[in-house]
């Protein structure tokens, strides 16, 4: 029995999300990725609070590699605002490549560290 492409998503998303909890210290930076859009969001697993957060829906119109690093780079400016430099990245279970590498590259960029 062959797997679709969400289930196996699942699959890896739930074998990810048993290894990677972000604390205060060191909260989650969980990625979303949409057809057109990427979402980033740094988590207190914790409390269970979004300490920040950053869309692609403000950022105008250009490739979507481009937009998603642009999102990396949003993240981390907010996140240094909120003294907040040392992280946990949550890939969601989609694989490193892509649009999911360019926003971690972003927020390195921005001043994250993983």
């Amino acid at each position: 029995m062959k797997l679709s492409k969400e289930q196996q998503r699942g699959r890896r998303h739930n074998r990810v999300r048993s290894k990677v909890e972000g604390t205060t210290a060191k909260p989650r930076l969980s990625v979303f990725r949409s057809l057109s859009s990427m979402y980033a969001q740094l988590i207190d697993d914790s409390t269970g609070k979004v300490l920040v957060s950053a869309s692609s829906l403000k950022i105008k119109k250009c490739k979507k590699e481009e937009a998603a690093k642009q999102v990396g780079m949003e993240v981390a400016k907010l996140a240094k605002a909120k003294k907040i430099t040392k992280c946990v990245f949550d890939r969601s279970g989609y694989l490193y490549h892509g649009r999911v590498k360019a926003l971690a590259d972003g927020a390195r960029e921005g001043g994250l560290q993983f």
